[in-house]
């Protein structure tokens, strides 16, 4: 589980595709040392499996459909990637959740200042522009961001603030670029009547079984926002 919110820009030192797997060695200097074989980090939104470190240099491994679902495919050694490590336990859950289970690829189509900030346009295409609700989330390479109010044909616009500039690789986005997109978990579980069933995965929806007989199966408002949902600070 992620939130969307960066932890540091790596880069990719090298790449070795197999026929099961392919394996990527990333420089990142802020993340490798809190990290261990097992545990799991978001690159460019994709969430990968750690298999070692060593000193600055993490190691991890991707899986074939994970290349062909995700812009994986044409990554090349230099490349600078957006780094997350998983949430941990007790952490402030900021941005939004973020599976790491990239739906597809979208690229961008158009790229404009306002001021500080930059409009940048993504198009995604019907099938998933369907799970976009406006003002609601998005994961651009694992980067949470508010989508705009639409209306969501086939694509959808962000507005991209000075800090996330700052610590994203957005401030050199370009047309045409291919960008990882996963969408809003909740809003596809609220859309497809799984709602219960997305709660559950996130803990909490079984233990909560009321002795009054009534269903708990889907959190409350204030259950949500007591566990730190909903807290600002995303572009």
């Amino acid at each position: 589980m992620f939130t969307g919110l960066i932890r540091e820009i790596g880069t990719l030192r090298r790449l070795v595709p197999g026929r099961e797997s392919t394996r990527l060695d990333i420089r990142a200097p802020r993340t490798a040392g809190d990290l261990a074989a097992g545990d799991s980090l978001a690159v460019d939104g994709i969430c990968l499996t750690v298999t070692g470190t060593r000193g600055e240099v993490v190691t991890v491994q991707a899986a074939v459909e994970t290349r062909r679902v995700t812009t994986l495919r044409r990554w090349r050694i230099g490349r600078r990637v957006h780094l997350e490590p998983a949430l941990r336990a007790g952490q402030a859950l900021d941005g939004h959740l973020v599976l790491g289970h990239v739906d597809g690829t979208g690229r961008i189509a158009r790229v404009a200042r306002r001021g500080d900030s930059l409009l940048m346009t993504v198009r995604c295409g019907g099938r998933l522009a369907a799970w976009l609700m406006p003002k609601g989330s998005v994961a651009v390479d694992g980067v949470s961001l508010t989508v705009d109010e639409g209306p969501h044909t086939d694509r959808f616009t962000v507005n991209l603030i000075p800090y996330t500039l700052q610590w994203t690789r957005f401030a050199q986005a370009r047309t045409g670029d291919e960008v990882n997109l996963e969408m809003d978990v909740l809003v596809k579980a609220a859309r497809t009547g799984r709602t219960a069933e997305a709660f559950g995965a996130l803990g909490g929806a079984d233990d909560r079984a009321a002795s009054d007989g009534k269903d708990r199966s889907i959190p409350s408002l204030a259950y949500i926002l007591d566990r730190g949902f909903g807290r600002k600070g995303r572009s």
